[in-house]
Parts: C-alpha cells; structure tokens; sequence
C-alpha cells in the first residue's frame, strides 16, 4: 500500500509539473553535433563543456566559440588524448564546475581507461595546469561513479556527489566525497544512507522505463549545489522524491560520526526525479526534470515545485548552470535515454544536440 501511495504521488506531481505554465521561455543558444553533458564558464562569459560521457566521445571536453558554432578540445589536445605514458589526460568527465578565479574544474570518473579518477583544474587566465586532486580508491570504490560537484572556496573543499552506479553498482551505496584542497585529504561520508541512495522512484519518459536489461536503473546521489555563501549544501538521488539540505560545515566536519551528521540534515522540499542542479541568489533551486523536458524551480518562498521551462527538444536535461556574463541559466539536452544501453542496442539518439538558455528569477549564483 505504501509503495501504491508513492507512485501515486509521483504520477500526480508529474502530472502537476506537466500542466503548469512555464515561468520563463527557453532560448535556444546553439545546436551541436555531440551530446552536451555539464556546462561551465571562462570569466568572459565562454562555454566550456564536458561531451556526455554515456556516448563515449572521444574529445571529453570542449570550449565552445559561439560566432562559428563550432568546438576546440579544452585544455587542448593533448589532454583529450589517452595514451599508455602518463595519466595527464581526461577519461571520461561530466562534472564541470568554474571558479571566481577563473579555473575550470574537470571532474574525471576514470572508468574508460586504467587510471585513477582525479579532479584536473585548469587556470583559463594562464592557459595553464592549477592542480590535479587524485581520489583514491578509499574513497571512490569500484562502484563509485562520481557524478557532480560543489567546488566551495570559501571552505575550501570539493563536496562530490557520487551516484552509486559505477561498474555494476545499484545506487545502494550512493555517497558523498569531501576533497580537502589544501592538502589533498579525501573522504568517502553518508554512503548508502536515507539521503543518498535512492529511492524505489523509476525514471519513465513517454510511458517508458529506463532500464537495463529489463530492471529499472535506479540512481543515487546525483544533483548539488550550494549556496551563495556556501553555508548550505542542496543535494538528492536522480531517483527520489525530496531535496535535501545540510550545513556545508556540518559535512565536511570529520568530527561528526555518520549518525550525528545524518540526524544535521534537513528534508527541504519535494522535487521530481531530476539530474542538475543550480541556484539564485534568492535560494530558488532549478532542477533539470528528465522526465518531463522541462527545468523545474523550487521556489524558496514557499518551497513549492514550479515549471521554470519547457521545450519539446529539451530531451534528458543534464547540466543547469549560471552564466555570470549574461545573466542567463544554460541547460543542456543530452537525450541520454536514446542511448543504446536502453534501447535493444540501437543508439537512437538524433543530431542536432540542443543548448539552451533561460533568465532565472533572481540572478543565479556563479561558483559554487
């Protein structure tokens, strides 16, 4: 009965989702020929985005020259290249985030090739390497699959969001990473816990499930954002029914044990099941609804799911991120679920691949 009830509500908050009318109009800033995942910026405004990793792409991430339309590998070649000598290179990367001092943050899951997943960052004022944080294997299992991250400077710490899937994984053990910059320290927290594994919310886009070989592919820990002053963290599984919400110090504090921490945290509202995550500076949340093609906002005022926008090409919104430059969210349209892995094999995914681009209700947070 109580599973009856759930399902119940997710199809009615579906439902409520669909009906709404959009806050906002979607733009469409630009078409392209690969799958975009996540989407960060220079500080003059340019995008630099990761090429969905589902596809296998084989640049990983990409600047993108908005007069041509066209794409060069970011940081360059070389570091879009795999090869047996070194592990400086990029192997399969979502996660991208961009910081007031004008490094790109390149988070690599590893998992394509032999190496050792790590965070790469690359000063785009130099043209230079900042530092790359390697996670161990303490702290990133077999299972892992890293999937997103807050980069907060004021603190100074990557807060990862690690979806569980990874290599067979079933959610299940979903987690956290906390990345001390400073000295490099890596921490594996909350796994498998209330808040991040998830829950028994299939994803279903036009009457369809999306599974893997006939079960439904249920995913942990997945968008994250934080605050402008990074005092709180927003976070939750792809697959669930709340947002949660934690005092940024509160998890990265090794003092706490698992159950003290867990008992800090905070439910915050409902949502659907959704990939990223951005924020305003008013504390509105967005969130890419996969299931629906539209970004919906949880407005803080009343904690309530609204439409943000909606488009018929917005297929499997990904990445939402804020624009400093121009005062605009981009979102990406990766068609994940026309991938093969959930359509008998065939690769049923269609060019052109759409970003697009919406003004937010207050002006969104940059860095985070």
């Amino acid at each position: 009965m109580k599973k009856q009830i759930i399902a119940l509500s997710i199809i009615l908050s579906a439902m409520t989702i669909n009906a709404q009318k959009p806050l906002a109009r979607a733009e469409v800033f630009a078409t392209v020929d690969q799958a975009v995942g996540n989407i960060a910026f220079t500080n003059e405004g340019d995008l630099v985005y990761s090429h969905h990793p589902f596809f296998a792409p084989e640049i990983r991430v990409v600047k993108f020259d908005k007069e041509t339309n066209t794409t060069t590998p970011f940081p360059n070649l070389e570091w879009n290249t795999p090869r047996d000598t070194d592990d400086n290179y990029l192997s399969n990367v979502l996660g991208i985030r961009n910081d007031e001092n004008g490094i790109i943050w390149m988070l690599d899951m590893a998992q394509r090739n032999d190496v050792t997943p790590k965070i790469v960052g690359w000063n785009t004022k130099t043209d230079k390497l900042e530092r790359i944080y390697y996670l161990p294997k303490s702290a990133v299992p077999a299972i892992s699959q890293p999937n997103d991250m807050v980069v907060d400077t004021k603190h100074g710490y990557f807060i990862i969001a690690d979806e569980g899937i990874g290599n067979g994984g079933d959610g299940s053990k979903a987690a956290f990473i906390i990345v001390d910059m400073k000295t490099g320290k890596t921490r594996r927290v909350l796994e498998g816990t209330r808040t991040t594994k998830p829950e028994n919310t299939p994803t279903v886009i036009n009457g369809k499930h999306l599974a893997v070989n006939g079960k439904d592919l249920l995913i942990g820990n997945d968008g994250i954002t934080a605050d402008a002053n990074f005092e709180y963290v927003y976070y939750g599984p792809l697959n669930g029914t709340k947002i949660y919400r934690v005092k940024t110090l509160d998890l990265v504090d090794e003092t706490l044990t698992e159950a003290e921490l867990d008992q800090k945290i905070e439910t915050y509202s409902e949502k659907p099941n959704n990939g990223g995550m951005s924020i305003d500076k008013e504390g509105n949340l967005y969130l890419t609804a996969l299931e629906t093609k539209s970004v919906a906002v949880v407005l803080a005022k009343d904690r309530n799911v609204h439409t943000m926008i909606k488009d018929d090409n917005l297929v499997w919104p990904d990445g939402v991120s804020y624009n400093h430059t121009d005062g605009y969210m981009y979102v990406s349209a990766a068609q994940v679920n026309h991938g093969a892995v959930f359509n008998d094999g065939k690769d049923k995914s269609t060019k052109p691949f759409y970003i697009f681009r919406f003004k937010p209700i207050e002006e969104g947070v940059s860095f985070r």
